[in-house]
């Protein structure tokens, strides 16, 4: 724990370096900086060390600080759904370039700069350890989440409201089959939509 706080610590400084540059070269108040990282980190989270592959959200909710000055309000909180492939469409649109309409990502400009709540309905994560073994994917709505591990029948179902620490797998609950099914159907239409179609169809043939 001591480590991984010193890492911490070292990256702290090295942004910093990057802010001061961006002050020294009068760039602040033009440069969109996003500050996240790839995961979260397990220290000892539900049995757990280091990265892990599996999907509580101690490894999932990653932290976030967005600055624009300018352009985007100060010391605002959002409780919205984001995902990594987001940052790709939100950079392009705060450049002013059009978003390729085959990019999975959704937009956070409206959400980043406090016009609207939400811009997505769910986020899929996913983690391919090697082919067979925790080998998992996960959806995640804004009240629970679901996880599939492949060629298996075992899996978590977590109610976020009710069990924020993720400590009652619903999976095999009698009185939670019903929103499961729900859930597994919401969660393979959400990987049906996220493949889009790159060309609309023209002919009738």
């Amino acid at each position: 724990m001591a480590l991984y706080y010193g890492m911490l610590s070292l990256i702290d400084a090295e942004i910093g370096r990057i802010l001061e540059t961006l002050d020294h070269l009068n760039l602040t108040e033009n440069t969109l900086v996003v500050f996240t990282t790839d995961h979260g980190h397990f220290l000892g989270q539900h049995g757990l060390i280091a990265k892990g592959a599996f999907h509580y959200d101690d490894l999932l909710r990653i932290p976030m600080i967005v600055r624009y000055p300018g352009h985007l309000p100060q010391g605002q909180v959002s409780e919205a759904l984001q995902s990594q492939v987001d940052f790709a469409p939100t950079f392009l649109n705060a450049a002013g370039i059009p978003v390729p309409g085959s990019m999975q990502g959704i937009s956070q400009a409206e959400v980043w700069s406090g016009k609207q709540a939400h811009a997505r309905e769910h986020v899929i994560v996913e983690n391919r350890h090697n082919p067979t073994t925790v080998h998992l994917r996960t959806y995640i709505d804004r009240r629970y989440k679901i996880t599939v591990y492949r060629d298996k029948d075992y899996g978590e179902l977590f109610d976020l409201q009710e069990d924020p620490q993720e400590r009652c797998n619903l999976w095999d609950d009698p009185q939670s089959q019903a929103l499961k099914g729900e859930l597994l159907l919401r969660f393979v239409q959400a990987e049906i939509q996220r493949e889009p179609t790159r060309m609309p169809r023209v002919a009738v043939a």
